[in-house]
């Protein structure tokens, strides 16, 4: 079965990425593009400036985009992928929900709302059920379901490997961040070149506070937060793709670094057809992983980890991933893969 696929926010960065995913992808079809009024009525060729280093597919060069309106969408599309701002997700994401569109979005807004999943299918595959505590108390024949945010996507499924296995009580964590996940009108070349920023506008509160959701156990009604306490410094430095992140956690249970490292190894995949063969890998080196080398791991689906030290309370680790692939397109694909495998498409 074909699934009919439409992109919202077609034109950005994000949007690249999901055609550029999608267009392949053994069971979704794009059908339908949307961007902004300034682009709609015009060819996609016409209307995106493409920046990724393979040719615009020739199925969707000559689309024509569309306004980011459910009236101007097909009816018969089984889900639409987001890649709005968050302002804009905002307003019109909704709407859509309402008019019958399942919504796998990867824009920041309603990712804390207690009746909107948040889901990385690898972690926490069964928060996708709040779906149905949504529909219920929003009235929607649609549904909306979101992947979390790029830094934050990083360290989750090491943190749950580690959760699994020994507890967490405190998690810290400093980020090297690369400049696409800023867009690319994000971050100007005189203030990133020769320099590092540290602090991106928000980002902290959203690795603080999406991490516990993630991490926390859903009762078949709400999701109970994980308890643990999570502290954030993000840092723009001037690499392009893939996210680097220091992380110091605390444990309730002793921890070695033999037995976190087979932990993060053993972490299980799943069956999916964007999900890696192996979801986190582990490098012995001490200077591993780096952006240049290893973001692109199983075609940019895969966590990295290295770097693993016992301290007095815990562990403390380096992971990366790809933050527009893994951490943004890619998120919200697996989750469309997810939903059309437990019925929801």
């Amino acid at each position: 079965m074909t699934v009919r696929a439409g992109i919202l926010g077609a034109t950005g960065a994000v949007g690249q990425r999901l055609i550029q995913l999608l267009e392949p992808h053994p069971d979704f079809e794009i059908t339908a593009l949307t961007a902004s009024g300034d682009s709609a009525g015009k060819t996609y060729r016409e209307a995106a400036k493409w920046r990724i280093n393979i040719p615009i597919p020739e199925t969707v060069a000559e689309m024509t985009v569309r306004e980011t309106a459910p009236d101007d969408v097909p009816d018969d599309l089984d889900i639409i992928f987001s890649s709005l701002p968050s302002s804009v997700g905002e307003r019109v994401e909704p709407g859509f929900c309402e008019a019958g569109y399942v919504v796998s979005s990867n824009s920041s807004n309603a990712r804390a709302d207690d009746d909107v999943p948040l889901t990385i299918p690898e972690v926490n595959a069964d928060h996708i059920d709040l779906l149905e505590v949504q529909r219920d108390e929003r009235g929607w024949d649609g549904a909306l379901v979101k992947n979390p945010n790029c830094s934050t996507i990083t360290m989750v499924p090491p943190l749950a490997a580690l959760d699994d296995a020994f507890g967490l009580d405190r998690i810290t964590v400093s980020t090297l961040q690369a400049v696409s996940g800023a867009g690319y009108s994000g971050v100007t070349s005189m203030e990133i070149i020769d320099n590092a920023i540290p602090h991106i506008g928000g980002e902290e509160k959203k690795m603080e506070t999406e991490s516990r959701k993630l991490l926390g156990s859903f009762d078949g009604a709400e999701v109970q937060w994980h308890d643990a306490r999570v502290d954030a410094s993000c840092n723009r430095i001037p690499t392009l793709d893939g996210h680097l992140e220091n992380v110091w956690t605390d444990t309730t249970e002793d921890a070695t670094v033999t037995a976190a490292a087979e932990a993060l190894r053993e972490y299980p995949t799943l069956d999916l057809p964007s999900s890696p063969d192996q979801l986190v890998h582990v490098y012995e080196e001490p200077d591993r992983p780096q952006p240049r080398l290893d973001r692109d791991k199983e075609n940019g689906m895969a966590i990295a980890a290295g770097g693993i030290q016992a301290t007095d309370d815990g562990l403390q680790f380096n992971c990366l991933a790809h933050n527009t692939m893994r951490g943004a397109a890619g998120a919200s694909i697996l989750n469309g893969e997810l939903l059309l495998e437990r019925g929801y498409i």
